[in-house]
């Protein structure tokens, strides 16, 4: 193939590509956590109790007991929490998912595609804690993984509109 063929394909499929959110992080608040060594577990916690009106969440993997009392009890101050859990989660032995559902946090699976991997949480259309940390007690205590909480409502805003777009296709258990 020539290089000119080459270099036409390739801009054909730049030109094809999703588009990517890119913004500025210069005005936006942000806290950064890496295991081993930090408690990202505690700035989870910390952020969670901190949500008012809302706290959407897409969980690969849950099953911090600390992560899912500060979900219970965000519920308990009135704040509307819904969660997205990746739908091993509903067959595998140590899930919080049958715990958050018999607390009654709305809750869907996300069983149409693969594997569902995100780990976010979106508080009042504001705060968003997102990065390869499970909401596990072995991410805290075993892995090596990082947390990005980051205050910015247009941030907030594409993060929301995915969860919504996940929730359209995902079952409902509650």
């Amino acid at each position: 193939m020539s290089v000119t063929k080459n270099i036409l394909i390739l801009f054909m499929l730049l030109l094809s590509a999703p588009k990517i959110f890119a913004g500025s992080f210069n005005n936006s608040n942000y806290e950064i956590c890496f295991t081993p060594g930090e408690n990202c577990t505690e700035l989870i916690t910390k952020n969670i109790a901190k949500a008012k009106k809302t706290l959407l969440i897409q969980a690969y993997s849950f099953t911090s007991a600390p992560i899912a009392k500060a979900i219970i009890d965000a519920k308990k101050r009135g704040v509307e929490v819904m969660i997205i859990l990746d739908k091993s989660q509903f067959s595998q032995k140590y899930s919080s998912a049958k715990f958050l559902v018999n607390q009654e946090i709305q809750t869907w699976k996300d069983d149409k595609v693969a594997i569902a991997h995100n780990k976010v949480m979106i508080i009042d259309n504001f705060t968003i804690i997102t990065g390869s940390f499970n909401f596990t007690k072995a991410a805290q205590q075993k892995n090596a993984e990082n947390v990005l909480v980051i205050d910015d409502a247009n941030l907030a805003k594409k993060y929301s509109e995915n969860w919504y777009s996940r929730q359209k296709v995902s079952t409902k258990v509650n």
